[in-house]
């Protein structure tokens, strides 16, 4: 085998310098990432207008004017909707490795029983939540 310039390189050397240009293409695709982040960000400082206010230069937080205590009462139901969301996307991902396990022969009858369990168990909290009026938008 043969180099570039004509001169012989064994297989260990062919195989360093493919392994070497696999990674200089991912360096050099990020190094255009970065390229691109530095010009957007660039460009924008360029060509905001920049007309400084006493309104923009308050505090502004969620469209609550900054008058008053530091203190504001919170809807709990704004957590409680958070916290259902967490619950039924981390249940969902264990749907995926039951489908896995699914599929290999001998385990259909157990995983089928298994996750109506597990559905069931969702049920039961989904109708817990309806009952209580926790999805009842007020």
């Amino acid at each position: 085998m043969t180099g570039v310039s004509g001169v012989p390189v064994d297989g260990a050397t062919a195989l360093a310098s493919e392994y070497f240009q696999s990674y200089s293409v991912i360096g050099l695709l990020a190094l255009v990432g970065v390229l691109f982040v530095a010009v957007a960000f660039g460009a924008g400082r360029l060509l905001r207008p920049i007309v400084p206010t006493p309104e923009k230069l308050l505090t502004y937080e969620c469209g609550v004017d900054p008058v008053g205590e530091g203190w504001a009462h919170t809807q709990v139901r704004y957590y409680v909707y958070g916290f259902l969301y967490v619950i039924f996307a981390v249940d969902s991902i264990f749907l995926f490795p039951w489908a896995t396990v699914f599929a290999a022969p001998g385990y259909g009858a157990t995983t089928l029983v298994e996750m109506f369990i597990f559905l069931g168990f969702l049920a039961v909290g989904l109708l817990y939540a309806w009952k209580k009026g926790v999805l009842a938008w007020a």
